[in-house]
């Protein structure tokens, strides 16, 4: 079974099956599917998501996000969870000082440390809605599948023991992915300084999910504790390492 799934409309769906564990193991599938938003699957790619036993979808954009899908119902679970909470249109970051010195682990790793933090409740409440789901297979989403879908994908396979490395190998498969859709955001840039900063924040280099996860069990100890922080008790965090964890 392969971890790259081709489905129609999206251009960044893999299951989480597949990456080994620090025991000896592996991952298993049809556990969980990271993806791009699903929202813009066409009927093939739809019918290749319900073949897949998807029983639950955690989508994890901003409501404004949301009011930009095109009408459709689906007849599988749908639970949304604003991962990074109120969408912010002021927002600004330090994005420039990280462009002049090349440096987009640093970036990101930076992003994502600050993020895990000031949205730890969200967080929990999104793993929540994985960890409570009917038995099948869980998708998650967010816009790219790469940012709020790729932190919550490093969580889960740290939990079920994967190490870091073969996580932020994970994480970097986004970028290429990326890369053969259409460049809809990027090229709907006000002007060429922000053109210039989407590009680089496409980026998906390892080394920033790699810091971002050593980083967060240097401050937690661990990553289930982080997320005993985050809200999620004992028998979600077993049924979420259960779920995806394959005895070596």
């Amino acid at each position: 079974m392969t971890r790259s799934l081709e489905w129609s409309g999206c251009v960044n769906v893999r299951d989480l099956g597949g990456v080994p564990t620090s025991g000896g193991g592996e991952t298993r599938f049809r556990a969980y599917v990271r993806a791009d938003n699903i929202r813009r699957l066409t009927d093939d790619g739809w019918r290749a998501l319900a073949d897949h036993g998807v029983v639950r979808i955690v989508d994890l954009r901003w409501p404004e996000e949301l009011e930009q899908d095109a009408p459709r119902d689906v007849d599988i679970d749908v639970v949304h969870v604003s991962l990074l909470g109120e969408l912010d249109f002021d927002y600004k970051d330090d994005i420039e000082d990280y462009m002049a010195a090349g440096d987009p682990a640093g970036y990101w790793s930076s992003s994502y440390s600050g993020i895990l933090e000031e949205y730890r409740a969200n967080f929990g409440r999104a793993l929540a809605a994985i960890a409570d789901a009917p038995d099948g297979t869980v998708l998650f989403h967010c816009a790219g599948g790469k940012d709020r879908t790729g932190l919550i994908s490093a969580l889960l396979l740290r939990l079920a023991g994967a190490p870091i490395d073969a996580i932020a190998e994970d994480y970097a498969l986004s970028e290429a992915n990326l890369a053969r859709g259409p460049r809809t955001w990027i090229d709907s840039a006000p002007d060429e300084e922000v053109r210039r900063q989407r590009e680089f924040m496409q980026q998906t280099p390892s080394a920033a999910m790699a810091r971002t996860l050593t980083q967060l069990e240097e401050r937690y100890g661990s990553v289930e504790a982080y997320l005993r922080a985050a809200g999620l008790d004992g028998e979600q965090l077993a049924r979420l390492r259960d779920r995806l964890a394959r005895p070596a």
